[in-house]
Parts: C-alpha cells; structure tokens; sequence
C-alpha cells in the first residue's frame, strides 16, 4: 500500500508538471501570435500599438510594397472614448492593425503602463514621413476625403515639397454618407491606380467604419487621418511644438474651431481622464494582490 504522503507528494508534482507544461504551451503561442501581431498596451479597453514612431512607419511601408490590405487608425482621446461608449467601433479598433498614439495623453498612459521609451506617433507626422519615404521609394499614394478646394491645395504643397511623389489620384467625399454604388465605384478607382497607400480624411469615426469595411477590398494600406488634410493645407493651423508636448494641442484646436471642438472636447477629456485614473489604480490594486500571493507561495 502507498505511502499517503507520497502519494500526495506524486500528486503535486503531477500537477506541477501539468501546470509548466500548459505555461509552456501557452508561451509558444503568445510567442508565435508575436511574430504576426504587433504588440499592444490596453488604455481603457482600446489596443494601443506600443511601438515607436520609426518601427511603425517602417511596419506600414513594408504592407505598402506588398499591396497588403490593413488599417491604421490614428488615436486621440476622442477615438477612444468613442470606442468605450460604442461597443461597434470598439471592434473596428481591435481588429484594426496598428492603433497609433496620436495624442499626448495616451503617451503619458502608455508610459505610466511601463512603455518607457514610447513617443508619440501623430496623424501630421505619419503623414510627412510617408510622403517623404514614398517618394524615396516609388510608392504612390491615394489620398481620399475632404473637398477639392484642400485637396488642390495639398497638391500644390505636395508637388512642391516631394516632386518625386506619386499621387494615384485625390478625390474629395460628401459630407452625407455614401451610398453602396458610390462606395464601389470609389473601392474601384483606388484598385485600378494601384494605389500602395490610401490616406483617408473623413473624421472619426467614419473613416475608422469605412476602413474597417474595405479592408480585404481593397489591396492597400488604409490610414486615418482625420484633419491632418486642411493643417497641409493652410486653412487650420496647428499648434507650436511647445504646446503639443504639454498635451495641450486641443486647447490650441479649440480656441480656432471652438463652436464645433467645445462639445466634443468636454465630454470626452474629463471622463478619459477618470478611466484611465481607474484603470491606473485597478492594475496598480491587482500587482500589489498578486505578490502577495507569490510570497504567500
């Protein structure tokens, strides 16, 4: 007859090994997920890509080349509190293939979550850089939304700045939404420009829902980037460097659009700021609670 200690003894090591081999299992798939994902931290139940300017501008060039259908969304507070109040745009986001940190606030947090070395990765700055590699490159770019009169303007800047750049095509969208057979047509016209990079500008968040619905439709890298066309070109201006590294760029944006921001800007700044207060809190709660347990162990 077996020993009862032993027996229990067999047990736990059984278990143990149950329990390494399963640790195992599930680190060659995080590992293997790793190698097709881009790694991401959690601000108030958004993916955020943490990675830095460089390796995502790098990362949506290499898709550009080879005609890989993705989406780029381009994140603010805005976006993300959208996406915590609407659990449809909340998918859009989370199935999305890079959600960069566009705003300064959601650097902050990302720093505060143990991204130390994350710097910001701005709708202006994606831009530029693109145009700038493009042309570098021989990668054309469609640039979608906004109206005609912005759209010459950006391409007079734009033929100025990077002669070498390939523009496949610029066309301007209504405001009102489009209809199936507009939205086909256009799917079409940017498939037979061969188009590597699509640079959307329809505002959050339809140009979050209409990439999100064209992706896999359309064999193109598909960028939000919201109001980054009429800063290029001249009728808004953006803020001085000083004030967007204080985070304080949509101060800046309101005292210009101040009957269109004022609205969006107080319902969505103090609530960003108490989640991600919550969630700092929460997970700093969780930490202290799980080393209790590991020195209870």
């Amino acid at each position: 007859m077996m020993n009862p200690k032993k027996e229990r003894l067999g047990t736990q090591i059984s278990i143990s090994d149950q329990c390494q081999s399963q640790f195992l299992d599930d680190l060659k798939q995080e590992s293997k997920a790793s190698l097709y994902s881009n790694p991401t931290i959690n601000i108030i139940g958004s993916p955020v890509t943490a990675l830095p300017f460089d390796a995502q501008i790098k990362k949506i060039l290499e898709w550009a080349r080879s005609y890989e259908s993705k989406v780029i969304c381009v994140a603010n507070v805005h976006m993300l509190m959208e996406a915590h109040w609407n659990s449809a745009f909340s998918s859009v986001l989370k199935s999305a293939d890079i959600v960069t940190p566009d705003g300064m606030p959601l650097v902050w947090m990302m720093k505060l979550m143990g991204v130390r070395e994350q710097n910001r990765v701005a709708g202006m700055e994606i831009f530029l850089a693109l145009c700038q590699l493009a042309a570098e490159q021989n990668i054309s770019i469609f640039f979608l939304g906004s109206e005609t009169t912005i759209l010459q303007k950006m391409r007079n800047k734009l033929e100025c700045e990077f002669p070498s750049l390939e523009i496949a095509d610029m066309v301007p969208l209504p405001f009102r939404p489009l209809t199936i057979a507009e939205s086909d047509d256009i799917a079409q016209r940017i498939h037979q420009s061969k188009a590597n990079l699509v640079l959307v500008s329809l505002g959050c968040p339809k140009q979050e829902y209409w990439m999100h619905n064209h992706k896999g439709k359309i064999q193109s890298v598909m960028i939000g980037l919201g109001g980054v066309f009429s800063v290029l070109a001249g009728v808004h201006k953006r803020a001085p460097l000083w004030i967007q590294n204080l985070g304080l760029e949509w101060l800046y944006r309101l005292v210009q659009e101040p009957r269109r921001l004022w609205k969006r800007y107080m319902s969505t700044i103090p609530p960003f700021i108490w989640l991600c207060g919550k969630q700092l809190l929460t997970s700093r709660y969780q930490s202290i609670n799980m080393l209790k347990i590991v020195e209870k162990s």
